[in-house]
Protein backbone atom coordinates (compact mmCIF):
# COMPACT_ATOMS: atom_id res chain seq x y z
CA UNK A 1 0.00 0.00 0.00
CA UNK A 2 2.59 2.35 0.92
CA UNK A 3 4.90 1.24 -1.51
CA UNK A 4 1.87 2.32 -4.43
CA UNK A 5 1.99 5.47 -2.83
CA UNK A 6 5.40 5.90 -3.18
CA UNK A 7 5.67 4.93 -6.51
CA UNK A 8 2.77 7.43 -7.41
CA UNK A 9 5.35 10.21 -5.80
CA UNK A 10 7.87 9.33 -8.14
CA UNK A 11 5.64 9.40 -10.77
CA UNK A 12 4.08 12.71 -10.32
CA UNK A 13 8.07 14.04 -10.04
CA UNK A 14 9.05 12.52 -13.19
CA UNK A 15 6.09 13.89 -14.94
CA UNK A 16 6.53 17.62 -12.92
CA UNK A 17 10.19 17.50 -14.28
CA UNK A 18 9.58 16.52 -17.66
CA UNK A 19 6.45 19.03 -17.72
CA UNK A 20 9.00 21.89 -16.85
CA UNK A 21 11.77 21.07 -19.75
CA UNK A 22 8.82 20.71 -21.77
CA UNK A 23 7.84 24.35 -20.72
CA UNK A 24 11.33 26.32 -21.37
CA UNK A 25 12.09 24.37 -24.32
CA UNK A 26 9.60 24.07 -25.12
CA UNK A 27 8.42 20.71 -26.61
CA UNK A 28 4.79 20.03 -26.29
CA UNK A 29 5.19 16.43 -27.15
CA UNK A 30 7.23 16.15 -24.06
CA UNK A 31 4.48 18.15 -22.04
CA UNK A 32 1.92 15.96 -23.44
CA UNK A 33 4.30 12.78 -22.16
CA UNK A 34 4.62 14.89 -19.10
CA UNK A 35 0.38 15.22 -18.86
CA UNK A 36 -0.17 11.37 -19.33
CA UNK A 37 2.64 10.71 -16.57
CA UNK A 38 0.47 12.31 -14.70
CA UNK A 39 -2.60 10.26 -15.13
CA UNK A 40 -0.90 6.97 -14.67
CA UNK A 41 0.47 8.17 -10.83
CA UNK A 42 -3.04 9.11 -10.23
CA UNK A 43 -3.89 5.45 -11.36
CA UNK A 44 -1.70 3.81 -9.60
CA UNK A 45 -2.44 6.02 -6.51
CA UNK A 46 -5.75 5.03 -6.92
CA UNK A 47 -4.88 1.10 -6.75
CA UNK A 48 -3.02 2.12 -3.28
CA UNK A 49 -6.82 3.57 -2.06
CA UNK A 50 -8.04 0.52 -3.04
CA UNK A 51 -5.87 -1.44 -1.06
CA UNK A 52 -6.38 0.90 1.95
CA UNK A 53 -10.20 -0.02 1.84
CA UNK A 54 -9.38 -3.43 2.10
CA UNK A 55 -6.80 -3.83 4.69
CA UNK A 56 -6.45 -2.73 8.88
CA UNK A 57 -4.36 0.58 7.92
CA UNK A 58 -4.32 4.20 9.42
CA UNK A 59 -7.65 5.74 10.06
CA UNK A 60 -9.09 7.14 6.56
CA UNK A 61 -9.24 10.96 8.27
CA UNK A 62 -5.82 10.60 9.62
CA UNK A 63 -3.34 13.27 8.12
CA UNK A 64 -1.60 11.54 6.18
CA UNK A 65 -4.47 10.44 4.12
CA UNK A 66 -5.90 13.39 3.90
CA UNK A 67 -3.12 14.59 2.28
CA UNK A 68 -2.43 11.75 -0.04
CA UNK A 69 -6.05 12.21 -0.83
CA UNK A 70 -5.59 15.67 -1.12
CA UNK A 71 -3.05 15.25 -4.01
CA UNK A 72 -4.86 12.77 -5.53
CA UNK A 73 -7.65 14.57 -6.34
CA UNK A 74 -5.74 17.89 -7.27
CA UNK A 75 -4.21 15.33 -9.91
CA UNK A 76 -7.64 14.97 -11.09
CA UNK A 77 -8.55 17.48 -11.51
CA UNK A 78 -5.56 19.55 -12.96
CA UNK A 79 -5.89 16.76 -15.60
CA UNK A 80 -8.96 17.55 -16.59
CA UNK A 81 -8.41 21.60 -16.22
CA UNK A 82 -5.85 20.51 -18.79
CA UNK A 83 -8.51 19.18 -21.09
CA UNK A 84 -10.59 21.84 -20.76
CA UNK A 85 -8.80 25.11 -20.48
CA UNK A 86 -5.30 25.96 -22.12
CA UNK A 87 -2.51 26.11 -19.37
CA UNK A 88 0.89 25.96 -20.47
CA UNK A 89 2.70 24.59 -17.22
CA UNK A 90 0.03 23.02 -15.05
CA UNK A 91 1.62 19.40 -14.71
CA UNK A 92 4.97 21.16 -14.23
CA UNK A 93 3.64 22.83 -10.98
CA UNK A 94 0.87 20.23 -9.96
CA UNK A 95 3.18 17.36 -9.90
CA UNK A 96 6.13 18.33 -8.14
CA UNK A 97 3.52 19.56 -5.39
CA UNK A 98 1.51 16.40 -5.70
CA UNK A 99 5.13 14.73 -5.07
CA UNK A 100 6.08 16.50 -1.86
CA UNK A 101 2.30 15.86 -0.25
CA UNK A 102 2.19 12.23 -1.27
CA UNK A 103 5.79 11.90 -0.23
CA UNK A 104 5.38 13.45 2.99
CA UNK A 105 2.02 11.59 3.56
CA UNK A 106 4.01 8.08 3.61
CA UNK A 107 6.62 9.70 6.25
CA UNK A 108 3.59 9.09 8.66
CA UNK A 109 2.16 6.67 7.25
CA UNK A 110 3.09 3.57 9.44
CA UNK A 111 2.88 5.99 12.41
CA UNK A 112 -1.26 6.44 12.08
CA UNK A 113 -1.60 3.44 13.63
CA UNK A 114 -4.98 1.41 12.40
CA UNK A 115 -8.50 3.00 12.39
CA UNK A 116 -10.19 4.02 15.85
CA UNK A 117 -13.23 2.97 16.94
CA UNK A 118 -15.79 5.22 14.90
CA UNK A 119 -13.58 5.26 11.89
CA UNK A 120 -15.69 2.58 10.12
CA UNK A 121 -18.83 2.27 7.77
CA UNK A 122 -19.40 4.57 4.33
CA UNK A 123 -19.83 7.91 5.99
CA UNK A 124 -16.21 8.72 7.03
CA UNK A 125 -15.56 7.61 3.55
CA UNK A 126 -17.77 9.54 1.83
CA UNK A 127 -16.69 12.81 4.26
CA UNK A 128 -12.71 12.57 3.31
CA UNK A 129 -13.51 12.16 -0.31
CA UNK A 130 -15.90 15.37 -0.83
CA UNK A 131 -13.57 17.19 1.64
CA UNK A 132 -10.43 16.41 0.00
CA UNK A 133 -11.80 16.93 -3.52
CA UNK A 134 -12.87 20.63 -2.05
CA UNK A 135 -9.84 21.69 -0.65
CA UNK A 136 -8.21 20.08 -3.79
CA UNK A 137 -10.18 22.62 -5.62
CA UNK A 138 -9.65 25.54 -3.56
CA UNK A 139 -6.13 24.93 -3.41
CA UNK A 140 -6.08 25.07 -7.19
CA UNK A 141 -8.08 28.53 -6.98
CA UNK A 142 -5.48 29.50 -5.12
CA UNK A 143 -2.67 28.87 -7.17
CA UNK A 144 -4.58 30.34 -10.12
CA UNK A 145 -5.38 33.52 -7.76
CA UNK A 146 -1.07 33.30 -7.04
CA UNK A 147 -0.30 33.03 -10.55
CA UNK A 148 -2.69 35.79 -12.11
CA UNK A 149 -1.51 38.27 -9.05
CA UNK A 150 2.23 37.51 -10.30
CA UNK A 151 1.20 37.80 -14.32
CA UNK A 152 -1.08 41.29 -13.62
CA UNK A 153 2.71 42.75 -11.96
CA UNK A 154 4.41 41.45 -14.77
CA UNK A 155 2.42 42.99 -17.12
CA UNK A 156 1.50 46.29 -15.56
CA UNK A 157 5.70 46.46 -15.03
CA UNK A 158 7.47 49.71 -16.84
CA UNK A 159 9.27 48.40 -18.91
CA UNK A 160 7.23 44.94 -19.02
CA UNK A 161 8.84 42.12 -17.76
CA UNK A 162 9.82 39.37 -20.62
CA UNK A 163 8.65 35.76 -18.95
CA UNK A 164 11.09 33.37 -19.68
CA UNK A 165 8.25 30.79 -19.21
CA UNK A 166 4.75 31.10 -20.84
CA UNK A 167 2.30 31.97 -18.45
CA UNK A 168 -1.94 31.47 -19.40
CA UNK A 169 -3.84 34.26 -20.08
CA UNK A 170 -5.54 36.81 -17.84
CA UNK A 171 -8.77 35.50 -18.68
CA UNK A 172 -7.98 31.74 -18.31
CA UNK A 173 -6.55 32.28 -14.84
CA UNK A 174 -9.36 34.20 -13.60
CA UNK A 175 -12.05 31.35 -15.33
CA UNK A 176 -10.23 28.71 -13.62
CA UNK A 177 -10.26 30.61 -10.11
CA UNK A 178 -13.99 30.85 -10.60
CA UNK A 179 -14.64 27.70 -11.45
CA UNK A 180 -12.40 26.05 -9.69
CA UNK A 181 -13.69 28.39 -6.56
CA UNK A 182 -17.63 27.95 -6.99
CA UNK A 183 -17.08 24.08 -7.59
CA UNK A 184 -14.90 23.26 -4.53
CA UNK A 185 -17.01 25.22 -2.37
CA UNK A 186 -20.05 23.17 -3.20
CA UNK A 187 -17.73 20.00 -2.79
CA UNK A 188 -16.67 21.46 0.65
CA UNK A 189 -20.10 22.01 1.48
CA UNK A 190 -21.06 18.67 1.04
CA UNK A 191 -17.94 17.17 2.84
CA UNK A 192 -18.87 19.45 5.85
CA UNK A 193 -22.67 17.72 5.90
CA UNK A 194 -21.27 14.26 5.40
CA UNK A 195 -18.59 15.08 8.40
CA UNK A 196 -22.11 16.07 10.16
CA UNK A 197 -23.65 12.74 9.23
CA UNK A 198 -21.05 10.64 10.40
CA UNK A 199 -20.82 12.46 13.70
CA UNK A 200 -24.44 11.81 14.57
CA UNK A 201 -23.35 8.55 14.24
CA UNK A 202 -20.60 7.84 15.61
CA UNK A 203 -21.05 10.15 18.54
CA UNK A 204 -24.98 11.26 18.41
CA UNK A 205 -24.55 14.64 17.75
CA UNK A 206 -23.62 16.64 14.88
CA UNK A 207 -21.31 18.80 17.04
CA UNK A 208 -18.64 18.36 19.51
CA UNK A 209 -17.05 21.72 19.63
CA UNK A 210 -13.02 19.91 18.79
CA UNK A 211 -10.59 22.49 17.04
CA UNK A 212 -10.88 20.78 14.01
CA UNK A 213 -14.43 21.32 13.65
CA UNK A 214 -14.74 25.36 14.65
CA UNK A 215 -11.98 25.95 12.12
CA UNK A 216 -13.92 24.12 9.23
CA UNK A 217 -16.80 25.89 9.87
CA UNK A 218 -15.28 29.25 9.87
CA UNK A 219 -13.55 28.53 6.57
CA UNK A 220 -16.39 27.39 5.13
CA UNK A 221 -18.13 30.67 5.98
CA UNK A 222 -14.75 33.09 4.54
CA UNK A 223 -15.36 31.21 1.17
CA UNK A 224 -19.30 31.44 1.42
CA UNK A 225 -18.38 35.13 1.20
CA UNK A 226 -16.12 34.99 -1.31
CA UNK A 227 -18.49 33.02 -3.76
CA UNK A 228 -21.32 36.33 -2.69
CA UNK A 229 -18.43 38.86 -3.52
CA UNK A 230 -17.63 36.89 -6.76
CA UNK A 231 -21.23 36.09 -8.16
CA UNK A 232 -23.32 39.30 -6.28
CA UNK A 233 -20.92 41.75 -5.32
CA UNK A 234 -19.17 41.31 -8.74
CA UNK A 235 -15.43 41.44 -7.05
CA UNK A 236 -13.21 42.31 -9.87
CA UNK A 237 -11.07 39.46 -11.04
CA UNK A 238 -7.54 40.93 -9.36
CA UNK A 239 -9.35 41.11 -5.79
CA UNK A 240 -10.74 37.70 -6.59
CA UNK A 241 -7.31 36.48 -7.33
CA UNK A 242 -6.07 37.91 -4.15
CA UNK A 243 -8.95 36.45 -1.87
CA UNK A 244 -8.68 32.68 -3.47
CA UNK A 245 -4.98 33.40 -2.15
CA UNK A 246 -5.46 34.31 1.43
CA UNK A 247 -8.72 31.93 1.57
CA UNK A 248 -6.80 28.77 0.45
CA UNK A 249 -3.74 29.72 3.00
CA UNK A 250 -6.26 30.12 6.22
CA UNK A 251 -8.10 26.68 5.04
CA UNK A 252 -5.02 24.96 4.76
CA UNK A 253 -4.02 25.86 7.99
CA UNK A 254 -7.32 25.15 9.97
CA UNK A 255 -7.02 21.51 8.02
CA UNK A 256 -3.34 20.81 8.65
CA UNK A 257 -1.80 23.03 10.99
CA UNK A 258 -4.62 22.38 13.37
CA UNK A 259 -4.51 18.86 12.90
CA UNK A 260 -0.75 18.90 13.40
CA UNK A 261 -1.20 20.84 16.84
CA UNK A 262 -3.80 18.70 18.05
Amino acid sequence: MVEFHQLAAAIYLAAGIGALVGVVLPAPRMIRGATWGLGIGAAVQAVAFVLLHRSEGPAINSLPVVLAYCAWMAVIFALLLTVRVKLPGLTAVVGPLSFLSVFVATLGWERSGAAPQGVTGAWPHIHVLLSSAGISLLGMAGLAGLTYLLEHRRLKAKPPVAARIPVPSLEALDRVNVVSTSVGFALLTLGIATGMAWLRDSEGSIWTGTNHEMWMVISWAIYAGLVLARSVGRQGARQAAASAVAGFAFLIFGVMGVGVMS
